[in-house]
């Protein structure tokens, strides 16, 4: 699917959409341009204001889906101006050796780093540009009506309360969303939420004196420790932002740290090549938190055509293949274009939706589990590097029929689940093609032997 909005629609509707975050806001904006009226509800203060989103401040890799998404509403070159395209990874081993990776052998195929503060003011300001979209901060959800549909908003400056009436209600606010939470009580809709034993802190690698960066910007940047990682990932500002991504307990932890002494003995002895580039180390570390990751399952994702689920209300996954941004900008995009194919029959457009987005969505948080696996554990084997070089191989030979996984999820619309599948089907050519070559190797051997 292929949403093209509309300028006008003959049967304007009203949409409240709980959630003014990044697919908040850009549903909005293509809800806007096919002429509905558009309610957007917030509970966080309006971050143009403040200028950033407490709490929320890791940066996003923004690749082709979000990027088709955002082309759609004429964004891309506006949000493009505030990312730094990186075309690989660059991987620090334990002795401070730097391998750069690229993600493709395109040159030109890079995800972009970008701050979600900065996306989110930049889309809320385009929504608020429609004269049909009006926005309200500081709005908490606390009721949902599902048959109206209405939902019941909590000012958290007053304490007064109001009811809102729409055609239909959007669920994007988030992981724990409210209006998912009034679905989990109707017959047979199910739900899931597994959380990893690994967690994530932010730190931070400032430019140097002059004023530039201290690493690659034209990398996401990874230090894989086994069952630990350390990522940095490039700011407009030359800084970097520094994510740990640690179990909460065991031997490479956050319950390894247990004073301000503790630390920097710890990145010493784990992440020496960044130690003298993080001036701020040990004060970051003390007073970030550690936050939980977690994968959250539902279905339906629709109801009696009146709600509608996106984004992480519908699929919070894992952020290890980059693609929890890319994924939600997709269901706006896809919602959309059912809501413009069949304007009158809402529960027709919303069921269109959901199925052929949920499939999807389980492919992708699967992905996203098995990805942390490879970026933390075989990166920098000789294995993986191996396994890679076949697939470019490959991918050379045989351009159109045989991409690698990686450029099917990042570089290309094709559905997540058929992407895996076809990633299935080529690891047993790969398989197959290791085994000949072994073989081979080893018959050779023997002959020469003999």
């Amino acid at each position: 699917m292929n949403a093209q909005p509309s300028p006008t629609t003959s049967h304007p509707k009203t949409f409240l959409i709980v959630g003014a975050g990044l697919a908040g806001s850009l549903l909005a904006i293509y809800l806007a341009k096919m002429n509905h009226r558009v309610l957007l509800y917030e509970r966080r203060p309006d971050p143009r204001a403040q200028g950033f989103i407490g709490g929320r401040s890791i940066n996003l890799a923004l690749s082709v889906r979000g990027l088709n998404a955002l082309q759609q509403v004429n964004l891309e070159t506006t949000i493009l101006q505030d990312a730094l395209p990186m075309p690989g990874r660059m991987i620090h081993s334990h002795d401070s050796e730097l391998t750069f990776q690229p993600y493709s052998k395109d040159p030109n195929d890079a995800i972009n780093s970008i701050s979600r503060s900065a996306l989110n003011i930049t889309l809320l300001k385009a929504a608020d540009e429609h004269n049909n979209v009006t926005i309200h901060f500081d709005q908490r959800c606390v009721d949902v009506d599902l048959e109206t549909p209405a939902a019941t908003f909590l000012s958290t400056h007053t304490g007064e309360r109001t009811a809102v009436k729409a055609d239909a209600v959007i669920a994007a606010d988030g992981a724990f969303s409210a209006v998912r939470a009034a679905l989990q009580k109707t017959d047979r809709f199910n739900y899931s939420q597994d959380f990893l034993e690994h967690g994530y802190k932010e730190l931070a690698i400032p430019p140097t004196d002059s004023g530039d960066f201290t690493l690659d910007p034209k990398a996401l940047h990874i230090w894989p420790r086994s069952a630990s990682m350390m990522i940095a990932l490039p700011n407009k500002d030359r800084s970097f932002t520094c994510t740990l991504f640690w179990p909460f307990v065991g031997h490479h932890s956050f319950a390894s740290i247990k004073t301000a002494d503790d630390v920097l003995p710890f990145f010493r002895a784990h992440y020496p090549d960044a130690v003298p580039i993080m001036p701020t180390l040990v004060e970051d570390y003390m007073n970030n938190p550690a936050s939980s990751l977690v994968t959250i399952r539902c279905a339906p994702w629709n109801y009696s055509g009146k709600i509608a689920l996106i984004g992480d209300a519908a699929h919070a996954v894992v952020p290890f293949y980059g693609q929890g941004m890319n994924a939600a900008f997709e269901d706006c995009r896809i919602l959309a274009d059912c809501i413009h194919k069949f304007p009158d029959d809402l529960t027709r457009a919303f069921d269109v939706y959901a199925r052929s987005r949920k499939p999807n969505a389980d492919a992708i948080a699967d992905m996203a589990l098995t990805n942390f696996i490879e970026m933390r554990d075989k990166v920098g084997s000789r294995l993986f590097l191996l396994k890679k070089r076949l697939e470019k191989t490959l991918h050379a030979l045989f351009p159109k029929t045989f991409l690698p996984l990686y450029n099917m999820v990042s570089f290309s619309n094709i559905p997540y689940a058929e992407a895996a599948r076809r990633a299935k089907n080529q690891q047993r050519l790969i398989c197959a093609i290791a085994i000949i070559i072994t073989s081979t190797i080893t018959l050779t051997a023997i002959i020469l032997l003999t």
